[in-house]
């Protein structure tokens, strides 16, 4: 069937974070919210066919897990990526996040240090200090607008740390990390008894003839050391339905971080997840081919726009991922006075830069999952904003 992505869906009263919380975040719900990665479009109609379907059902008590759920995700992996998965080694888990915060409580102690790639997902640095660990930044190189890794400092910080976080595709910047970059990577952190963990979550969502490689794919030594985080929540505007796949190297280390989850009790999908993540990967392929072309227009609307109109903003268009990086420091402007900018000038609810990298100031992300339109009023406010200013 044909979607239609250009709909504008009134989400102000359906309990969803990214406008409910727009108060609480910017101290005023008069932005327009561009800011927590999820969607502003409905998911494909087979899985909201087959959530219907449960919910017509009446009965939602404990929930069984089918083999044909993680069939579904294994077929997935294998049909997009190449990547045969070993069923033995999979567990399911409430969301990467979750997953990533488990990982860290199981496979380290207190003052261990855990390496991040910085600017990143936030959350890296919450899942890491949660647990009184320490974070250890390689932050990546900027020249020009690219962004590479400093595989000097990387291997540096490799000798103190205990666990390496990636994020692949990365998250907030979009690159989609080449197989030489993961295999060098991976083998300074065997070298150093270092556990990698791949984040992996925004792989489905991949542009530009880019080809997202999984890193346990890489070799088969790099496949029995790292532990990869995966989930179709991104892929399939499905994040509020929590549920993600964890792969293990060896039966052992899945064995220690499942222990974690059931001393907690923790060990079933909800009734609706189990039904929409087996749907989505069963029957999502041809929403996701639409949704991948809808986004990739909207990138370009952005980078046009600021380029004709808001020259003093640079655009990160990304490989990979929902989520654009704007570099705004041709505005002039601190990190405070820029957030007060976006909010109270412009009219926009972004995530600001330097809440993924510390030391970083002039950045924001924005989030362009969103029909055009939205996206079109946004940079028109955006545009007049910085003219005012200027």
């Amino acid at each position: 069937m044909k979607y239609d992505f250009d709909q504008v869906i009134d989400r102000s009263a359906n309990r969803a974070a990214k406008y409910d919380e727009r108060l609480q975040k910017f101290g005023t719900m008069d932005v327009i919210p561009l800011w927590v990665a999820d969607m502003d479009f409905k998911t494909a109609q087979p899985i909201i066919d087959a959530v219907k379907k449960k919910a017509e059902e009446g009965i939602w008590g404990y929930t069984s897990r089918p083999d044909s759920y993680f069939e579904a995700i294994l077929n997935w992996q294998q049909r997009r990526n190449g990547w045969t998965i070993d069923k033995k080694l999979v567990s399911w888990s409430l969301g990467v996040v979750p997953a990533l915060s488990a990982i860290v409580k199981v496979f380290s102690q207190p003052g261990d240090k855990v390496m991040i790639q910085t600017p990143v997902y936030s959350e890296f640095y919450d899942v890491t200090e949660a647990w009184d660990r320490v974070v250890v930044e390689n932050q990546l190189v900027e020249k020009e607008g690219r962004w590479t890794i400093d595989f000097e400092d990387f291997e540096k910080k490799a000798r103190e740390a205990r666990i390496f976080l990636l994020c692949s595709p990365h998250n907030p910047l979009g690159i989609v990390w080449t197989r030489e970059e993961l295999k060098k990577m991976a083998e300074i952190c065997i070298e150093n008894g270092v556990l990698m963990v791949s984040d992996e979550i925004h792989s489905d969502l991949v542009f530009h003839g880019k080809k997202h490689i999984p890193t346990a794919m890489v070799s088969p030594e790099i496949a029995g050391k790292v532990i990869s985080c995966i989930s179709g929540t991104k892929t399939f505007n499905l994040a509020g339905l929590q549920a993600s796949t964890t792969v293990f190297p060896d039966e052992e280390t899945k064995k220690r971080f499942d222990r974690f989850w059931t001393n907690m009790d923790i060990h079933r999908n909800n009734a609706f997840s189990s039904v929409a993540m087996e749907t989505a990967f069963n029957e999502g392929e041809e929403w996701l081919e639409q949704l991948l072309e809808y986004l990739d227009g909207n990138f370009e609307y952005v980078r046009s726009f600021c380029e004709a109109n808001i020259p003093e903003i640079k655009v990160n268009v990304p490989d990979a991922t929902y989520l654009m990086w704007l570099d705004c420091r041709g505005l002039g402007m601190d990190n405070e006075t820029l957030r007060r900018f976006m909010i109270e000038k412009a009219g926009l609810g972004l995530n600001e830069g330097y809440t993924f990298g510390r030391s970083l100031s002039g950045y924001m992300r924005l989030n362009a999952a969103c029909p055009r339109s939205i996206l079109e009023k946004a940079m028109g406010q955006l545009k007049e904003a910085v003219h005012r200013e200027g």
